[in-house]
């Protein structure tokens, strides 16, 4: 972020009944970024006495309103704690940044210019959760976060992957962008909380030794790593996450950031009067089915226990082996062809879990009877009817949820 002289006669202000006073912080890079830290009146009133601490401006509290065309400091007086963005649009050549993000989004570069105007222009709108993988390095990942971060400054934040688990997040929470770099949230309870975030209108944020209050979240997450398999658990079904699989530049540049630097007010200028191709249609802006993609699907599979493949490659099996649009089943009876077709035990209750939790499926609700297939001891299939409690699986979900294994 660049050095912000304050400029502000009075560096203190009072927000409710608090005190604070800006500060320009240090950084390693050697910048300067200006932040609002909490100060003690009596120590005011002993470096400028008491009749300067009856100048200092007051605010009824805190707001939180992310806006970059028509940025307020002051709102209803209240003090917009949304940092305004030093960068200003103009219009100028911005084909450096086009060149770059063809580069990161190829195929799907309109979305992505999408996704960066409706992240400027309208930075209350939920996006998905957008993932950037590679095998390799040298792709571009960590240049895309830094560029983000050229342009949304303090409202941009890099995050650890135990900043997430932790209690404490409201060094966060508050922020427009939370990028991670290497990311690996590889539980369960990762995912889930990455996904409420992304669509939820308010958190509770938490600091040390301070109750927890219910804030507004506006925060996008981008996630970054070189792990293309497992780096999140994403269930089948899941629509949140935009995954895009990024390849390798032909020729490396040491200059590419500044580059890029340079260039920023121009492209902003571009997607400010750029008209956006995807009009909003869904809670995440995007229809999903624009945004999905193959890498999305391969971390899904990727993703999937030992026992949810057997289980699927053998419903799968039966389903071509019959020409059935639908394969009806109770536990026992999948359980059993596991048994003869893997030659192993498997736990009742693991494929309860995976049929239940994994596939979201729910039993007839009345014991009726059903038609199955299960393997014989001679080891061929054979058409059985049975009374149960049965699951229908459809051809059509194995099929778009399992198409690398259909036979």
């Amino acid at each position: 972020m660049k050095e912000k002289e304050i400029k502000k006669s009075i560096p203190y202000v009072r927000v409710g009944t608090q005190y604070y006073k800006y500060i320009l912080h240090p950084l390693a890079s050697g910048d300067n970024l200006e932040k609002l830290v909490g100060w003690n009146v009596e120590t005011i009133v002993r470096d400028f006495g008491k009749t300067y601490v009856g100048s200092i401006p007051k605010y009824d509290g805190f707001c939180l309103i992310p806006e970059h065309l028509d940025y307020k400091e002051v709102i209803k007086n209240h003090l917009n704690k949304y940092e305004p963005i030093t960068v200003k649009p103009s219009a100028g050549d911005y084909s450096r940044v086009l060149e770059f993000l063809k580069h990161i989004f190829e195929e799907q570069i309109e979305i992505g210019l999408d996704y960066l105007a409706v992240l400027y222009c309208h930075p209350m709108e939920k996006l998905p959760v957008l993932c950037l993988v590679s095998k390799e390095r040298g792709t571009g990942k960590t240049t895309f976060l830094n560029f983000l971060k050229l342009i949304f400054g303090g409202n941009f934040t890099y995050n650890t992957n135990e900043d997430f688990r932790s209690q404490f997040n409201s060094h966060w929470s508050s922020k427009l962008v939370v990028a991670v770099d290497e990311v690996l949230l590889d539980k369960r309870e990762d995912s889930e909380r990455i996904k409420n975030l992304s669509t939820a209108r308010t958190y509770k944020a938490e600091s040390k030794g301070v109750d927890k209050t219910e804030v507004e979240i506006i925060c996008k997450f981008i996630l970054c790593s070189n792990n293309t398999h497992n780096f999140i658990y994403i269930e089948p079904g899941e629509t949140r996450y935009w995954v895009r699989e990024i390849k390798t530049f032909t020729k490396e540049n040491e200059n590419l950031l500044s580059q890029l630097k340079e260039q920023i007010p121009a492209f902003l200028n571009f997607i400010i009067n750029r008209k956006i191709q995807h009009p909003k249609t869904s809670r995440m802006w995007f229809d999903f089915k624009i945004y999905e993609t193959p890498a999305l699907r391969k971390l899904i599979r990727a993703n999937r226990n030992r026992l949810e493949m057997q289980l699927a490659h053998t419903i799968m099996e039966i389903i071509e082996c019959f020409d059935l649009e639908e394969y009806s089943f109770c536990i026992k009876d999948v359980q059993t062809n596991l048994s003869k077709s893997n030659r192993a035990i498997v736990d009742h209750s693991n494929i309860i879990r995976v049929v239940k939790d994994e596939w979201k499926l729910s039993p007839n609700p009345i014991t009726s009877t059903y038609t199955t297939y299960i393997y014989g001891n001679d080891g061929f299939l054979k058409k059985v009817s049975d009374k149960g409690r049965y699951y229908t699986l459809k051809k059509e979900w194995i099929k778009e949820n399992f198409d690398d294994l259909m036979i």
